[in-house]
């Protein structure tokens, strides 16, 4: 059986695992069932704690990216422990302080606002930039985003912005990276998935369901399908593609105009 994507026997740093039901699990399983070689970062300590089961024998670094300074740490770390150079990271990370609910965007809070910033966002330079010494010279970053910047304040809150400032940072760092490099950056446009972080977004479930009418297949998507379509663009054999958001989301994003959804919504309207 020929090995396509050829990650066997390649080293990738995979941010954001929480559980089982989380995007970034889903990339490292498969990395491994691949034969490729996961590191592992996480948050803290307790979250370390909770993921011994899990991450049993795997090694696992901590790294608090709202913390200046902490992805310098941990690519020194990372380095001295004999894991670079590294063929890809995996930064699927974000926070949003949902606590008090929706509110109209133009009543964001400032430190609400900077926090999911530098968590979702700006996370992502501060990593390129730390572990730049630490990649292969075809290594591959790749974010998890969302399948559509239509996103609105009411199913999304002020993440929307945030996650576009997460995708041009993508473009960015592949222009920036380019002047000395072949080290690739790319996002998933992940449609709608059941994950833990997800479930704490308020009236989630509901958007869920009503994307769900809006993709093709009617049914939403399965994480490890985002997952796959992440582990492709950790490989070589996506070399091609770079600076780009590759959408995963089942065609929800191009069929607003669903025969049956504009039929209910009218329907409700009368």
């Amino acid at each position: 059986m020929s090995d396509f994507l050829q990650v066997s026997g390649k080293t990738f740093l995979v941010f954001g695992v929480a559980n089982r039901k989380s995007v970034a699990w889903a990339v490292a399983k498969t990395l491994e069932e691949q034969g490729g070689r996961v590191v592992y970062s996480v948050r803290s300590e307790a979250r370390k704690k909770s993921l011994e089961t899990l991450l049993a024998g795997k090694p696992v670094f901590l790294c608090d990216v709202e913390q200046e300074g902490a992805a310098s740490r941990l690519a020194g770390e990372v380095a001295a422990a004999g894991f670079a150079p590294l063929s890809g990271i995996v930064h699927s990370i974000a926070f949003a302080n949902y606590s008090e609910g929706f509110k109209p965007f133009h009543e964001t809070k400032r430190a609400d606002f900077l926090q999911a910033t530098a968590v979702s966002a700006f996370s992502l330079v501060e990593v390129a930039n730390a572990f730049k010494p630490h990649l292969a010279p075809t290594a591959s970053v790749v974010t998890i985003g969302i399948s559509s910047l239509l996103v609105t304040p009411d199913n999304y809150g002020y993440m929307g912005p945030i996650k576009a400032a997460l995708e041009s940072s993508v473009r960015f760092l592949a222009k920036s990276f380019s002047a000395d490099s072949a080290v690739r950056f790319n996002v998933v446009g992940s449609g709608p998935l059941k994950t833990s972080a997800s479930a704490g977004i308020p009236g989630y479930l509901e958007s869920y369901l009503y994307a769900e009418k809006l993709t093709y297949r009617k049914k939403n998507l399965d994480t490890q399908e985002v997952a796959n379509a992440t582990v492709f663009l950790l490989s070589d054999r996506s070399s091609g593609v770079n600076g780009t958001t590759l959408v995963v989301d089942a065609g929800l994003g191009s069929n607003y105009f669903d025969k049956e959804i504009v039929r209910l919504a009218m329907r409700m309207e009368k």
